[in-house]
């Protein structure tokens, strides 16, 4: 499976700010759609990301205080990234090295989506799914053998 698979099931639907937003208005657009990141875009180029892990350490390094801060001086401005055809066990991989919760799909320049470890983790289980109904449904219609060979077990 690679991350096309997991953007064409997810989607496009893309949140981005820009460095020169305030951290405010980023923090109220990740609450009002429920996210956990927002993309830095500038003149049409990732320059960053936002996720919710620079948030909470900017409220701790303040005492809670959101202030007037700008969201270039919060986010993480060298953001792990993917191509389309990089292939989930690697993104695996790399989230869980890196820890990285969400990562920007890139094909060249040309930002696709923004895939999360909950996407992926779904789509490995769905995969997981569908491979198990496909086995027991071989299994159920395993072949009738003549008496004496060896049959599957449970038939």
């Amino acid at each position: 499976m690679k991350v096309s698979d997991i953007l064409r099931v997810k989607g496009n639907t893309l949140f981005t700010v820009r460095p020169d937003n305030s951290l405010w208005e980023a923090v109220q657009t990740m609450s009002e759609h429920d996210i956990g990141s927002v993309v830095v875009m500038d003149h049409g180029d990732l320059v960053g990301m936002l996720t919710f892990r620079e948030v909470i350490g900017h409220l701790h390094a303040n005492q809670g205080a959101v202030g007037e801060r700008l969201v270039r001086s919060v986010m993480d401005d060298a953001p792990l990234t993917v191509t389309p055809g990089t292939d989930v066990m690697e993104v695996r991989r790399l989230m869980l090295e890196r820890h990285a919760r969400y990562l920007p799909v890139m094909d060249g320049r040309s930002l696709l989506g923004v895939i999360s470890f909950y996407d992926v983790a779904r789509a490995v289980l769905d995969e997981q799914s569908f491979e198990n109904r496909m086995l027991k449904a071989y299994i159920r219609d395993w072949p009738e053998q003549e008496s004496g060979e060896m049959r599957a077990p449970g038939n």
